[in-house]
């Protein structure tokens, strides 16, 4: 699995004076410079299906998670270089994918500035990388502490109905908050609110307790719930993925002036503490052990 394909990499790569930040975060940390790489690749028939999906959302898709990632480094994006491997029956598509692309590149100040593209007899693959930087440092998944607070942005579960297409990376908000507050890890939900908590933890070398109660959840995850019998609310808010939402490490002080404040367009949420013992965990007081759902690549 993905995981453990990643923990095997960090093993086997030797050091390299390059690099600051490796393999494990959202993005790779570059020497001299600080400059902040990030690469996403996404396939036909697990992150978008061509026959159904118009071209141009799976375009503005695979731009927006890398932004994403960009965002949970609390990196400006400043350039971008696509690669895709189109299908041999349908080459206009990369025109389509590209037009998806360019008005979310404008609006982050993106430059488009090279790739490549191959014909085969496969499915369309979209990859993208992004170089950014963080005029403040990169914000990593390794330095929450026990007693920071863990707030996330927005509402969480129900992407499929749209969100996973439509939503906006929250790079304006991250690079806000890294500015004003001293933020102390993120990480952006990709996997779900359960998975990416629990590698949060991990990375910081400590343990999160989410308070379920205070998870924020999306209409779209209560009409899921509803409609497909596929668990409750809460459960699609913890599992589903692809909301694309900033969880964040706070100090407990700061947590609470944020909170107060909401100095975001979109709501902060606490929803946890960041606790001694390592592993996930629910409560707010005495702490049980919190399954890790969530999406869980294949490798």
């Amino acid at each position: 699995m993905e995981i453990e394909f990643i923990r095997a990499l960090r093993q086997r790569l030797p050091q390299n004076p390059q690099l600051l930040v490796g393999p494990g975060d959202d993005a790779a940390v570059l020497r001299p410079d600080g400059s902040i790489v990030t690469c996403d690749l996404l396939c036909d028939g697990t992150h978008f299906s061509l026959a159904t999906d118009a071209p141009e959302r799976i375009g503005r898709k695979a731009l927006a998670v890398n932004l994403s990632d960009l965002a949970a480094m609390a990196a400006k994006p400043l350039a971008g270089f696509l690669a895709v491997a189109l299908p041999r029956e349908n080459t206009a598509v990369a025109e389509q994918l590209l037009e998806g692309m360019l008005p979310l590149a404008e609006k982050f100040e993106v430059a488009i500035a090279g790739g490549d593209t191959n014909v085969w007899e496969g499915p369309l693959v979209v990859s993208i990388t992004l170089i950014g930087q963080s005029p403040h440092g990169p914000l990593l998944r390794s330095g929450a502490q026990p007693g920071d607070h863990l707030l996330v942005t927005g509402s969480l579960g129900g992407s499929l109905l749209g969100k996973h297409f439509d939503f906006t990376p929250r790079v304006e908000e991250a690079l806000y908050l890294q500015s004003h507050y001293p933020l102390h890890a993120g990480i952006d939900i990709s996997d779900g609110l359960a998975r990416d908590a629990a590698r949060l933890s991990e990375e910081s070398g400590c343990g999160v307790a989410i308070d379920l109660a205070s998870v924020p959840i999306s209409e779209a995850a209560s009409r899921m719930a509803a409609e497909d019998n596929g668990g409750s609310p809460l459960d699609r808010a913890l599992g589903d993925g692809e909301d694309f939402e900033l969880l964040l490490a706070v100090p407990p002080s700061d947590a609470a002036e944020l909170i107060a404040a909401q100095p975001l367009t979109t709501k902060l949420t606490k929803i946890g503490t960041f606790v001694e013992s390592p592993g996930l965990w629910q409560g707010t007081d005495a702490y049980r052990p919190l399954a890790i759902t969530g999406y869980e690549h294949g490798a």
